[in-house]
């Protein structure tokens, strides 16, 4: 007997329904990108090693797909080697390739590789899967896609304003209620400078931006872990607690960092963001958080994250100010500011809430019974009608039961049947049923198209 097939796992199919839910997802964000000027771009599926190691951590690097070279691997491979067993040496003379990990690193190369091509600033946007090799678990995947948004070669605040109104545009077209959080790398920079443990930043930030999962003695506790003095600790709790408007909260951070310059630029940076979107006006709520910390080492400026309101997700967009994107490839200063969709995440958010718009989940709209050679030569010409004017429409293959017709229309969730036999023919119409309502009609080809397309 066969092996029964299976998928790896970490990976997932995709049936009609689930396709047809996802495209919605990505038409959406797509064409919300393009309003805003953005142009898309693909990379390959494969990077060099080269490309990818050294970019993402350690832990990074261990999480990378490794591809075995083509042909003969081991060849340029002693026997010495092999029995000494160091994968890691051994890795970097079989694979020379690497499944991509994410969409930004692969960005960056292609920036590095096309600079001539470019017209700065580059607006780009990059909706494709990205592959590691975590252990899987419940919203985990080992294969899942990213849809990232970058403005390259541009220092300008209004591209942080910018990818908000993204934000907000995209969410309010599927409906979903979201609050967007903002805060900025300077001020997380300036709040360790004056508690005394400027070097210390990134272990601060790491802790506190748990406060929501684990709260706010556990964060303190970490932060003791940590080596943070009890005295250092003290004077963060008041940053931590920050309560009020986003002007409030900016007016205390302010006088709190007086005496920090980047902590001070950071505080004028998220005031400018924070006063033209409110004199843009936005569908979903802003608000200046100050234990956001998202990647710290990762962005230098605004850092941003997104939350559903009505449905328990975590994270479900996020994105930030880095100021050496191209950096890691040799070519240094380009700044850049960027966002990502988390689509896996906004599927199951769209799901619990019930908000895929029932047109764009409805494949075949009208179904045409197949009742033998004669019928069907009769029926054929206004099938081919029908899809010219734009109605999804099958005619059945074959002659079959008109039982397992109906079930076929009932499966697919087609909602409207057309059945021409001998009484329609000789009258020169089509009997239209509608599946839902169980109505039937003697109509002409006219009607039944004016019919379905409602």
């Amino acid at each position: 007997m066969a092996n029964k097939p299976s998928i790896p796992k970490g990976t997932r199919d995709f049936g009609p329904v689930e396709m047809a839910k996802r495209n919605y997802i990505f038409d959406t964000i797509k064409s919300v990108y393009a309003l805003y000027g953005f142009q898309q771009i693909e990379t390959p599926a494969m990077e060099t090693l080269h490309t990818l190691m050294g970019k993402y951590g350690e832990e990074g690097d261990q999480l990378l797909f490794k591809v075995l070279n083509s042909g003969d691997y081991l060849k340029k491979i002693t026997d010495e080697e092999l029995d000494e067993r160091n994968v890691l040496k051994l890795q970097t003379k079989l694979c020379e390739k690497g499944l991509r990990y994410d969409l930004t690193v692969p960005f960056a190369r292609y920036v590095v590789m096309h600079r001539d091509e470019l017209q700065l600033p580059f607006k780009r946007y990059q909706i494709q899967p990205v592959w590691r090799a975590d252990r899987p678990q419940k919203g985990r995947y080992r294969e899942f896609y990213q849809c990232d948004a970058d403005v390259v070669g541009s220092d300008s605040l209004l591209n942080e304003v910018e990818l908000m109104q993204i934000v907000d545009t995209v969410f309010t077209k599927f409906g979903v209620r979201v609050q967007i959080k903002i805060n900025n790398r300077k001020i997380l920079s300036g709040i360790a400078e004056v508690i005394g443990e400027k070097d210390k930043i990134v272990d601060i930030t790491v802790a506190i931006d748990k406060l929501d999962k684990i709260g706010l003695e556990n964060v303190n506790e970490e932060l003791r872990n940590d080596g943070l003095p009890e005295e250092a600790i003290q004077k963060l709790q008041p940053i931590i607690k920050l309560e009020g408007t986003n002007d409030e909260k900016l007016k205390t951070i302010a006088e709190a960092l007086k005496d920090s310059e980047i902590g001070l630029k950071g505080v004028e940076e998220t005031k400018f963001i924070l006063d033209q979107l409110k004199a843009i006006g936005l569908n979903n709520e802003i608000q200046l958080d100050l234990t956001l910390a998202r990647g710290l080492n990762y962005y230098t400026g605004a850092i941003f994250e997104v939350k559903a309101l009505d449905t328990p997700m975590g994270s479900i967009t996020g994105g930030g100010r880095y100021d050496n994107l191209t950096g890691i490839f040799g070519m240094p200063g380009l700044s850049g500011v960027g966002i990502s969709f988390g689509a896996d995440r906004i599927y199951d958010v769209l799901n619990a809430l019930d908000l895929y718009p029932k047109e764009t989940i409805t494949g075949t709209q009208l179904l045409f019974i197949n009742f033998g050679e004669k019928e069907t030569a009769y029926c054929l010409p206004v099938v081919s009608k029908a899809r010219k004017a734009g109605i999804r429409t099958e005619m059945f293959p074959d002659k079959s039961k008109m039982k397992k017709q109906m079930n076929y229309a009932n499966a697919k969730g087609i909602p409207f049947v057309v059945l021409a036999g001998e009484n329609e023919i000789e009258a020169g119409k089509f009997t239209l049923k509608n599946m839902t309502s169980g109505e039937q009609k003697l109509v002409t080809a006219d009607e039944l198209i004016a019919i379905v397309k409602g």
